[in-house]
């Protein structure tokens, strides 16, 4: 875990709202729509964010769809790099690397752009929740399978009641895991 100062943390989890049954009864969904709607928690992440691009020695960044979108863009400008979406299959044109994982009841698939990581390239992948670790897990297959080399993972909220870092532990090889915060 990163350690952040005690007034970000409290600002960015002073803006994460508990949503209770959601999607499903039992469930306790964090919304994070309100830190992204506050200018300066979103700012504060987001430069929290490009300090650990810039110590992860990042060229380009990876965003995780849907939210890790919303939180990767901004810090690839801000770190002057590349942004590069990892999205659900069938939703980018053109030549793509895909990679299957498995769900709870069922598998999944994420895909990239072919050309848009090459050798070289230190990516540092984004998302806003690490929960059972399937979809970054299969973000860091298909980063080395195009070539490049993952810089590091860094997510918002860790949810350390699902096993989401020891499933990435072996796939990290070595790169750090940042978690700003840990529920």
């Amino acid at each position: 875990m990163t350690a952040l100062p005690p007034e970000v943390r409290e600002l960015l989890l002073s803006r994460i709202k508990d949503v209770p049954d959601y999607p499903k009864p039992g469930v306790m969904f964090k919304d994070i729509t309100p830190l992204l709607a506050d200018p300066a928690a979103f700012a504060a992440l987001t430069d929290t964010l490009a300090g650990l691009a810039a110590s992860y020695g990042a060229t380009k960044i990876v965003g995780l769809e849907a939210r890790g979108f919303i939180l990767a863009a901004p810090v690839a400008v801000q770190a002057g790099i590349g942004f590069v979406p990892v999205r659900k299959a069938g939703k980018l044109p053109g030549a793509t690397l895909a990679q299957a994982y498995e769900l709870e009841y069922g598998t999944a698939e994420i895909e990239v752009h072919a050309e848009d990581l090459r050798a070289g390239d230190r990516v540092m992948v984004i998302d806003d929740v690490l929960a059972t670790g399937g979809t970054a897990h299969a973000s860091l297959s298909l980063i080395r399978r195009a070539g490049a080399e993952v810089a590091g993972v860094a997510v918002l909220m860790e949810l350390s009641f699902l096993p989401g870092r020891e499933r990435l532990a072996e796939a990290l090889e070595g790169a750090p895991l940042d978690a700003l915060i840990i529920v």
